[in-house]
């Protein structure tokens, strides 16, 4: 048996095999390690990221409580944690030299987690993303319905959909996005491997679209949802995210999360009307 406290794993086989249960106990709130690592798993680490890489679970009693992960963009990922766990954590790696981009984790352990970083290392934290999780309960389809269809994007549907993923980047300031679609690297953007379904006029114009992550865990995330600024107000995004979460049901998902912006009143109703949802759940 391991010793309780903070272990480090530079093998995201291994880290899985000891992480795997802990994270599908909770798929609604592990949404994005449970569909990052298995992004990583499948496609696999290359020499340059593996050196960006460094995965870590918290035990305690020979049961994992806690992990985090160092995407190789340089994000810490972490799931919640009490403050002083938080702070142990941020402690362990300014002693091991690691200098994550930013920490993406619930309100209390990004608060936590960033003032004992600056204690640590005097770098003055700065807030970038806030987000509420919504998990799907009733579906409820938009009132009233938009004309038009949803249609499964294809191949031809690419540019297209590359486009809107950009526009949707700059709405959010999502610059790391920006350049890997800019360069050429589609499929290295986190939207490489979603699957995406567009809403389309009765005359087949698409005017909206959203994507899905693959199952993981009995879970998908639908991410993004995005209609042009031109075509917002017309019940294309709540028509567009009920194809997808209809979808995802029917594909046996048993969890469907939707991340939202809370200064984006478009985004709130989105996620707490359309999707019906109710906030995620807590800590295990």
């Amino acid at each position: 048996m391991l010793p309780d406290g903070w272990q480090l794993a530079d093998d995201v086989a291994d880290f899985l095999a000891r992480a795997g249960d802990f994270l599908r106990f909770r798929p609604a709130l592990h949404n994005t390690p449970l569909t990052d690592i298995e992004k990583l798993r499948t496609r696999g680490v290359d020499s340059h990221s593996a050196a960006a890489t460094v995965f870590g679970l918290l035990e305690s009693r020979g049961e994992v409580c806690a992990i985090f992960y160092r995407t190789p963009r340089g994000y810490l990922w972490v799931t919640p944690l009490p403050a002083e766990q938080a702070g142990t954590l941020a402690a362990q790696l300014a002693g091991l030299g690691h200098s994550p981009s930013g920490v993406l984790a619930d309100h209390d352990t990004a608060t936590a987690f960033a003032d004992a970083w600056q204690r640590h290392t005097d770098a003055a934290p700065a807030p970038f993303w806030q987000t509420h999780l919504y998990r799907l309960g009733t579906l409820t389809p938009p009132q009233p319905r938009p004309e038009g269809r949803g249609r499964v994007a294809g191949e031809r549907d690419h540019e297209q959909v590359v486009c809107w993923c950009r526009e949707f980047c700059v709405d959010v300031g999502e610059q790391s996005s920006i350049d890997l679609i800019d360069s050429g690297s589609w499929a290295d953007s986190r939207f490489g491997d979603r699957h995406f379904t567009l809403w389309e006029t009765p005359d087949g114009i698409p005017v909206s679209m959203a994507a899905a992550t693959s199952i993981v865990g009995g879970m998908i995330r639908v991410d993004p949802v995005y209609t042009p600024a031109h075509l917002r107000g017309r019940g294309y995004a709540g028509a567009v995210t009920v194809e997808v979460s209809h979808a995802a049901l029917a594909a046996g998902a048993t969890d469907v999360v939707l991340f939202t912006d809370p200064a984006n009143l478009t985004s709130i109703e989105l996620g707490a009307i359309i999707v019906a949802a109710r906030p995620g759940d807590r800590a295990r």
